[in-house]
């Protein structure tokens, strides 16, 4: 505790008791009851101090005096209360305290309210004699608050996670020590064998004199508890029977392959120990050499994995017994050598403590009191300057890594990958609890742009994603709905909500929000279609002509198949230089080889049907897919049927534009069967078969080239594919024999009578 804290006290509860023992109105028994939490108080035992508060305001709600004393004794269990107390305690006795402001101070400080913590410092200062020495510790309050504000206003893109009431209780727990396997936690805590059971009872009587330490808490003992899954853990286990001293015992670290662990110790002042593994427990602890434990306070230490180098936290050479971060080597003949400060770029005038280093030993981390803390203990990190060598200068992590309270024990998780660390937080269980640091990462986004009116994929819509970082810079990400399947995908940073502007050909249709949750891995994947308030009318989008869909295993046209197959027919005849692709597609019910010959088989059935209406074999050319485009995941039968399909697509040449389709002029009977003469049909004429070559390049890079024979009874049809896909097929007399080569080269042959 601040020395500033201590003189604060001691003068306010000299105060106290003597405005107790003048209050003759209070009832004898309200007195003593006050007199008693007045002497806990003084103590600093502020858990044996509060339930005798609290039986005051029972039946004095208005004691200014035990209002103010229990809001200070709850800035350390309970930082609102503690707020609504103090602040109601002025408002009844505007000076129930001449030290009331700088309480007012420190308490809006730990609840974020820096600007009138900052009031409320300069305001006690002004009281205060120049040559005051608490003038010097206002100050750095002062800079506290500013330096919090600045970290606040900046926050990092962290997920801060409690590790939950199995874990964490009304008591202290910190110094999380995880095995190599991150699958046991060793950690320290004050309960009493990890319960809930107070420590003093509500007549102010402390439960078991043995376990209560000099302020009303149970000592510090060491718990281990086994991980059940990635959010759960096994009830923890004492390890206070072979471990336990007469006093404080803390987990510190576990070294050569988790045989050994590193331990405080509160004797002589505070010492560090290790103990061997022995079965399921641990050995009688022994304490390191004097090079590391000396007259001053050791209170926390790591040592490297090759175990050659030790750092650890000491008072031992500081003039005013602040602690420091020194380092020692071992020795030829094995033991610690003399200890070296690590220099006054780490260490400062104030406490600087808990190192721990990166599996590389390129970064330091440890928390300090100096620096630019935002309160209390900050964790700092610092990297090792191999060109000077030396390290470098401290960096404060920020918010919400740090906050204006204390923030201690920074340990990685085996894989680095995460963090543990020792926080008192607003919504904690109590006091301090241990946390997960977790860096919030990247979610993928996938899926597709349909059609509000009628469900069609929109194919070249662009998407842009816009949000902000944790401290409000600006992101934006975008892709553009790919041809046929109109999906999309992005990478997206998650934990925020996104505004997703959709857009096709530069103009907007509309802006929908999107929260993204947050995820800690790198493998989250999201599904999210989008449907939005959108006809195309360009005429050359896959929406102009609608797919066609089949049963599960069949190739056989439904009614509705037949009426879609007139109007694209119609569409076609309207539009005499447009060529389309007919493309074949199954759901992933059967084997990839299986699906090739059923694609076909559904491209083909359409194909005749169109030929039979009046369209020009030259016109159309027949691809299977199989089940390797599907529009939708197959994990249900409704997605399942989105991909058994037929897909009609226009076919661009190489260079060529997307031309204007002209929309087919009404007859009676469109939507009936047509005519199989080919010659006419309404005021269009069809494109008579024409002998020879021609070449096309589908949207996706497909590569089309084409061949008819001089009687225009044979059309062969090559393709080739970006992945190096081929195939061949060739109709003649109304028989196809088709031979295909896929990207991993398995080979698939297809001949079927089209009639």
């Amino acid at each position: 505790m601040d020395n500033l804290v201590r003189r604060l006290l001691k003068a306010s509860c000299a105060f106290a008791l003597t405005a107790a023992m003048a209050q003759p109105a209070l009832a004898q028994s309200t007195r003593k009851q006050l007199k008693a939490a007045n002497k806990y108080f003084s103590q600093e035992n502020y858990r044996a101090s509060l339930p005798l508060y609290e039986q005051v305001l029972a039946k004095e709600p208005n004691n200014a005096q035990a209002l103010f004393r229990a809001g200070i004794a709850y800035m350390s269990f309970d930082k609102e209360k503690a707020s609504d107390y103090i602040y109601k305690a002025q408002r009844l006795k505007k000076n129930v305290s001449k030290d009331v402001e700088y309480w007012l101070g420190r308490v809006d400080h730990l609840n974020y309210n820096f600007d009138e913590a900052i009031s409320h410092f300069q305001a006690y200062n002004a009281t205060l004699k120049s040559k005051d020495t608490r003038k010097k510790e206002l100050a750095q309050l002062i800079q506290h608050s500013k330096n919090a504000k600045v970290q606040f206003n900046s926050p990092k893109d962290i997920f801060v996670k409690n590790l939950g009431p199995t874990i964490n209780t009304q008591w202290s727990e910190h110094s999380p020590v995880i095995s190599n396997d991150d699958k046991v936690l060793l950690f320290t805590s004050r309960s009493d064998n990890m319960s809930n059971a107070p420590a003093v009872n509500p007549d102010g009587k402390l439960n078991d004199k043995n376990k209560i330490a000099a302020d009303g808490q149970y000592y510090e003992n060491i718990y281990e508890a086994k991980r059940i899954d990635d959010e759960n853990w096994e009830k923890p286990r004492s390890l206070s029977g072979v471990l336990n001293g007469k006093g404080h015992d803390a987990s510190i670290q576990v070294f050569d392959n988790d045989t050994k662990l590193l331990m405080y110790r509160n004797d002589e002042n505070g010492d560090i120990l290790y103990s061997e593994k022995s079965g399921t427990d641990w050995t009688e602890p022994k304490k390191l050499n004097k090079n590391i434990n000396t007259s001053g306070f050791e209170s926390d230490a790591y040592i490297t994995p090759d175990g050659l180098t030790i750092y650890f936290s000491t008072s031992k050479y500081s003039e005013d017994n602040t602690l420091d971060i020194y380092t020692a080597t071992r020795q030829p003949g094995g033991d610690w050598g003399p200890a070296k400060t690590l220099g006054n770029a780490v260490n400062t005038v104030y406490d600087d403590d808990s190192p721990y280093l990166s599996k590389d030993g390129k970064t330091l981390y440890f928390s300090s009191r100096g620096h630019n803390t935002m309160g209390g203990y900050d964790i700092f990190k610092s990297d090792w300057d191999s060109v000077g060598r030396k390290w470098g200068r401290p960096e404060n992590m920020g918010y919400p890594i740090n906050t204006p309270d204390d923030d201690t024990y920074y340990r990685l998780s085996p894989d680095g990958s995460y963090a543990y660390l020792s926080s008192y937080r607003i919504g904690g269980y109590g006091e301090k609890d241990i946390y997960t640091i977790n860096y919030i990462k990247n979610a993928i986004i996938r899926g597709r742009v349909l059609s509000q009116k009628d469900s069609t994929v929109i194919p070249g819509v662009q998407l842009v994603f816009s949000g902000t970082q944790a401290d409000k810079t600006a992101l934006s990400y975008n892709d553009v709905t790919k041809p046929v399947t109109g999906d999309y995908q992005v990478s997206v940073l998650s934990g925020r909500t996104y505004q997703v502007a959709v857009s096709k050909d530069g103009k907007n249709i509309e802006t929908q929000e999107f929260p993204v949750p947050i995820s800690t891995n790198d493998s989250t994947v999201i599904t999210k279609d989008f449907y939005v308030p959108y006809v195309d009318t360009s005429g050359t989008n896959i929406a102009q002509l609608k797919p066609i869909y089949f049963d599960t295993d069949k190739y056989k046209l439904r009614p509705e198949s037949i009426t879609e197959l007139n109007r694209i027919s119609e569409v076609l005849k309207a539009n005499p230089g447009i060529n389309i692709s007919i493309e074949g597609n199954c759901d992933s019910r059967n084997t990839d080889e299986y699906n090739i010959v059923l694609g076909q088989n559904r491209a083909d059935v359409a194909y005749n049907y169109l030929k039979k209406s009046g369209i020009a074999e030259t016109r159309m050319v027949t691809v299977s897919y199989g089940e390797r485009r599907p529009v939708a995941a197959n994990d249900s039968p409704e997605n399942m049927q989105l991909n058994r399909r037929t897909d009609f697509r226009v076919i661009l040449k190489e260079g060529e534009t997307a031309p204007n389709m002209v929309n087919p002029t009404p007859t009676s009977g469109a939507n009936s069967t047509n005519s199989t003469n080919s010659s006419t049909t309404g005021t269009r004429t069809t494109v008579p078969l024409q002998p020879g070559k021609s070449k096309a390049k589908l949207p996706d890079g497909t590569k089309v080239k084409t061949k008819v024979d001089e009687d225009s009874d044979k059309v062969k049809v090559k393709t080739k594919g970006a992945n190096d896909e081929k195939s061949k097929t060739v109709t003649k007399d109304g028989t196809i024999d088709s031979k295909a080569k896929d990207a991993d080269g398995s080979k698939t042959k297809v001949k079927t009578d089209n009639d």
